[in-house]
């Protein structure tokens, strides 16, 4: 700040120099360039030495203030394509391939598999996707239970309970581990809604004429909301 202010100063003693030498000086009405000997020219001459070298010294003693690309003075690094396209999931099957586990770590994400499992775990990879986030969106509507265990067991809603219980899947099938993919897939919401906004969907061979709005029809049922 001791820079700067001196530079103040300077300049400020150059105005009070420069309003003595303007007053015999001739008025220019008409717009256009200075002449080249012309009190703008001066300020301009004087002050800009004097600006670089204090926007320097604040750079020098205070790291955050800086005009270039990084507080070092380099441009700051450039993000290429190929850098970009490394840390994008590359299909819906690569991230079912990377998740794939015998469990999800915790009793939600698990019964949100075992809803993935037996109601679509014969379907392409969209379809299970589908139902998951169906199951995720109703925990979030406030028209639900707020948790997964309680969308799954709420009366009514899915046939594969047993007497109100959620069965056990076999831990060891490839089919399960897909659907602890998916279910984790569905849950940190890394993959985008197939089937957006939806809170319902029913299997394709019924018809139960609800009314609403469908928004997808993947594997064997069909998503509204």
């Amino acid at each position: 700040m001791r820079h700067f202010t001196r530079a103040a100063l300077a300049v400020a003693s150059f105005f009070c120099l420069l309003g003595t030498a303007t007053i015999a000086g001739p008025s220019f009405a008409a717009e256009g360039d200075a002449p080249q000997g012309s009190a703008t020219a001066m300020l301009a001459a004087v002050t800009a030495p004097l600006l670089a070298v204090d926007v320097r010294a604040l750079e020098a003693r205070h790291p955050d203030f800086s005009t270039s690309g990084t507080t070092d003075g380099s441009q700051a690094p450039q993000i290429s394509p190929t850098d970009s396209a490394a840390v994008m999931p590359r299909s819906l099957d690569d991230l079912v391939a990377d998740r794939a586990a015998a469990t999800t770590g915790d009793e939600q994400g698990d019964c949100l598999a075992t809803s993935v499992y037996y109601e679509s775990k014969g379907e392409p990879l969209d379809g299970q996707l589908a139902v998951a986030q169906t199951i995720v969106n109703r925990t979030t509507s406030g028209r639900f239970p707020g948790s997964v265990c309680g969308v799954v067991r709420q009366p009514g809603q899915f046939s594969f309970l047993r007497h109100g219980e959620i069965p056990t899947p076999p831990h060891d099938s490839s089919a399960w581990k897909r659907a602890v993919a998916i279910a984790t897939i569905a849950r940190d919401g890394v993959w985008k809604q197939i089937a957006p906004a939806a809170l319902f969907f029913h299997a394709r061979r019924v018809s139960p004429g609800w009314g609403k709005i469908k928004v997808a029809a993947l594997g064997n049922h069909i998503f509204f909301r």
